[in-house]
C-alpha cells in the first residue's frame, strides 16, 4: 500500500506540473529534444518540386510512374533520469532539501516526456547504483518513477558519479536524453561524462542550496559533511570569513559551468530557495536557438 501522504504529494505535484507544462513549457520540451532521425513512412507519386534524390527507382521501374520515398521524423525519445540521492542531498537550509527539489524537477520533466509520448527511465545512485527502472511509456509508469524518487531511502551515503555513468552505458544502448541530477560533490567524473556525452544527449543538472554559497552571521557554526562525517567550525561573525566562503562557493559554481561547457554538455542550475522554472525555460530557449 502506498501511504496516503505520499499519494497526496504525488497528486499535488501532478496538478501543479500539469499547469506549468500547459502554461509555461507548452511546446518548449518537444522543440528542443529531437528524435533519433528520419524514418521511412511511405512512397507516393512524384510531384513537381520533389527532390529527385528521393525517387524510389525500384517502385518507379515496376510501375512505370515516378514515385518518391517519404520520410517522417522519428520523434520517440528515451529520457533517463540519473539522480544522485546521496547524503549530501539531505541538506536544506530553506523549505526543501536538495534531494526533494531534485525529485520535483525530475517529476516536471517526466510529465513533459509522457505528454510527448516518450519513454522514461530512472537510475538512482549514491556510491553505488541503488535502483534502475527501465524506460517505458505511459502515465502509470511515470507515476511509479515519481513515487520512487519522492519516497526513496538510500542505503549508502557517499557519491560515485563514475560508477553511475558506467552503469548507464551498460544498460542504455540506444541514444537517450540523460539528465544527470547531482550536487556534483565528487571527483574524477570528467572523463566518464565526456564518453557518455558523445553517445547520449547529456544534460548536467546542478542542485545548489543558498547556504553553500552564502553564510548568515550567526556566530560559531558547526558544519558536518553528510558523506564523510567530517566536522568543521566556522566563525560566521567574521565578515572576512563570510566573504571568503562566498567567493569559494561562487568559484565552484563557475568551475562547474566552465567544465560542462568544455565537454559540450548543457547545464541547468536549480536552487532550493528559488523557482527553477525560469532557468529551465532559459535552457530550452537557448537550445532552441542552436538548432
Amino acid at each position: 500500500m502506498i501511504p496516503a501522504e505520499l499519494t497526496k504529494k504525488i497528486r499535488i505535484l501532478q496538478i501543479t506540473t500539469r499547469k506549468v507544462i500547459n502554461d509555461v513549457l507548452a511546446g518548449e520540451y518537444g522543440s528542443v529534444f529531437r528524435g533519433r532521425g528520419m524514418e521511412f513512412d511511405e512512397v507516393r507519386e512524384y510531384m513537381p518540386g520533389d527532390e529527385i534524390r528521393s525517387i524510389d527507382w525500384n517502385v518507379t521501374a515496376r510501375t512505370g510512374v515516378p514515385f518518391v520515398k517519404r520520410y517522417v521524423e522519428e520523434r520517440e525519445l528515451t529520457v533517463i533520469f540519473l539522480v544522485d540521492l546521496s547524503a549530501s542531498g539531505t541538506f536544506g537550509s530553506v523549505d526543501k532539501l536538495k534531494n526533494e527539489v531534485a525529485a520535483e524537477f525530475c517529476s516536471l520533466l517526466a510529465f513533459s516526456a509522457v505528454k510527448n509520448n516518450d519513454k522514461v527511465g530512472l537510475i538512482v545512485f549514491t556510491d553505488q547504483v541503488e535502483m534502475f527502472i527501465p524506460p517505458k511509456k505511459g502515465t502509470q509508469h511515470v507515476l511509479r518513477v515519481i513515487r520512487e524518487l519522492l519516497d526513496f531511502a538510500p542505503r549508502k551515503a557517499k557519491t560515485d558519479i563514475v560508477g553511475a555513468l558506467d552503469y548507464l552505458g551498460k544498460v542504455t544502448k540506444k541514444r537517450a536524453v540523460v539528465f544527470l541530477v547531482s550536487d556534483f560533490q565528487a571527483e574524477g567524473f570528467e572523463r566518464s561524462m565526456r564518453v557518455i556525452g558523445k553517445r547520449h544527449d547529456l544534460v548536467a543538472v546542478t542542485v545548489v542550496d543558498p547556504r553553500e554559497i552564502r553564510l548568515p552571521d550567526v556566530g560559531l557554526l558547526e558544519l558536518e559533511d553528510a558523506e564523510t562525517g567530517e566536522i568543521v567550525v566556522i566563525d560566521t561573525s567574521s565578515a572576512a570569513v563570510r566573504k571568503r566562503y562566498e567567493r569559494l562557493g561562487r568559484e565552484q559554481s563557475d568551475q562547474f559551468r566552465d567544465l560542462f561547457a568544455s565537454m559540450g554538455v548543457d547545464q541547468i542550475e536549480i536552487q532550493t530557495d528559488k523557482d527553477y522554472i525560469p532557468n529551465l525555460v532559459k535552457f530550452f530557449r537557448s537550445r532552441e536557438r542552436r538548432y
